[in-house]
């Protein structure tokens, strides 16, 4: 899948145009927004992904007037030929004649609202990136025009619209906010690869500089989302409830993945405790498994980050943190005891990895801690293959460094790693399977997606968190 601005993590600002890379199309679309702005508000969506596209979209189908801007030539040209990028829309949806798709910044003069919704990742030293924000709002700021409103979407620490977005919008644009131009926040909500949780379906935080703009941004956004808005008393308050929200599930994970790590030394199975549990009234069902993907894993350090500034380190989220990153270790751990109890030299041993994408119904691998539980077997020299019916073979081959097959075969192989439990994987027969892989087989099932009892019964050696 082609990365856009909103989804990579390499993109710089430095590979913006001031002019158009199809000069005939793009003109011809631009003028199309301008010749019908006059009588309808038009809105300029920045960065592409999983965010910004679908809000795009929303946005042309309640009849608005859409730039959508972003500065991978190779999206717009996918998108301009009506091919859905993400793969959580259609290719009818973005074939919308109110959508325009350009990689010309100076598209961005066009619309009464700018929405910017670029990626906002942790650095290696799990610091937040907000390189991606501070180069938009300056690509935004060379080309607005007075009055112009710019929200930002994309997740951030408290304080960040104020202190980064603002300032390099107004050194670009040489205008003062809440004179020239306005400014609100409204974090993104996104779900890929949920249907039932799409950008309408899903209450909308908004905030505003002020009152005046508040209700602005939230009449806004109450014109394309039928689950209606949640006004925020301020920007900081808007900005901190995405990194709780996401935070509190990461918390709650690392709960029972630090229950199912010590339920496996008691020989206790973690899921029949859970389902005990959970016949409580005001029990909060969650289960154990690798925490990947571009929120849970990453909301939480926005918020230590802005903490720890104030001089307040938050330890129960660290700590949470530090539980789930161990955790592929774990699996890799459960992968080499079952191959032992099956009496299997780990060098020669075949393991196939069922599920390659950071959660169910995704093809997207970026941050998935497959990778690390891969990366841990292969210290053992134990060889693997992978398989995803979602994810591109060729950017999984690339990403994991594994043979990634075409089609789904168990022939020889010693284990079966179930770790990302797509819905078509619950409906293999164990059975059949068991006659193809190698005698005396291991399955680890991850999130415990299949039956223990169908398992041993076909003959494997069965582990799960």
């Amino acid at each position: 899948m082609t990365p856009t601005i909103s989804d990579t993590e390499e993109r710089t600002g430095e590979q913006e145009t001031d002019g158009p890379v199809n000069p005939g199309q793009d003109s011809a679309s631009l003028e199309h927004v301008r010749e019908t702005a006059a009588d309808k508000p038009t809105v300029c969506v920045v960065g592409l992904g999983y965010v910004g596209l679908p809000l795009a979209v929303g946005f042309a189908e309640s009849d608005y007037r859409v730039i959508g801007f972003d500065v991978d030539d190779s999206t717009v040209e996918t998108l301009r030929n009506g091919t859905d990028t993400t793969g959580d829309l259609s290719d009818e949806a973005v074939q919308n004649d109110e959508l325009t798709y350009t990689s010309d910044s100076t598209a961005v003069s066009q619309a009464e609202y700018v929405i910017i919704a670029v990626p906002t990742p942790v650095r290696d030293d799990d610091r937040p990136d907000l390189s991606f924000v501070e180069s938009a709002a300056t690509t935004v700021g060379s080309k607005i025009d007075t009055g112009t409103t710019v929200i930002l979407e994309s997740t951030v620490y408290p304080g960040t619209t104020r202190e980064v977005l603002v300032p390099a919008i107004e050194r670009a644009s040489g205008m003062t906010a809440g004179e020239d131009f306005s400014v609100g926040y409204s974090p993104e909500r996104a779900t890929p690869g949920d249907a039932e949780h799409g950008l309408e379906d899903v209450v909308k935080v908004v905030s505003g500089q002020d009152e005046e703009v508040l209700e602005d941004v939230a009449t806004l956004y109450e014109s394309i989302v039928d689950a209606g808005v949640h006004r925020a008393p301020s920007i900081e308050v808007a900005e901190a409830s995405k990194v709780v929200e996401n935070s509190q599930r990461d918390l709650n994970i690392a709960f029972v993945n630090e229950l199912s790590i010590a339920f496996e030394h008691m020989d206790v199975d973690t899921q029949a405790v859970l389902d005990a549990a959970s016949t409580k009234w005001n029990f909060h069902g969650y289960r154990p498994g690798l925490v990947g993907g571009h929120c849970i894993p990453v909301d939480p350090y926005f918020f230590t980050y802005r903490s720890a500034q104030e001089g307040f380190d938050p330890e129960l989220m660290e700590t949470s943190r530090k539980v789930n990153e161990s955790v592929p270790d774990h699996v890799a751990d459960l992968t080499i005891k079952a191959l032992n109890d099956c009496q299997k030299a780990l060098s020669t041993s075949r393991v196939l990895v069922l599920g390659l994408a950071y959660k169910p119904g995704v093809g997207d691998i970026r941050s998935s801690k497959v990778a690390d539980v891969i990366e841990s077997l292969e210290e053992y020299d134990i060889d693997i293959e992978g398989y995803d019916p979602f994810a591109d073979n060729d950017t999984a081959r690339e990403a994991f460094g594994i043979d990634v097959q075409e089609s789904l075969s168990f022939e020889d192989f010693d284990a079966i790693l179930l770790a990302t439990p797509h819905a078509e994987f619950e409906r293999i027969d164990l059975a059949a399977v068991a006659d193809e892989v190698a005698d005396d087989p291991a399955l680890v099932d991850v999130m415990g997606a299949l039956e223990r009892d169908d398992a041993t019964a076909a003959g494997f050696e069965y582990r799960k968190l």
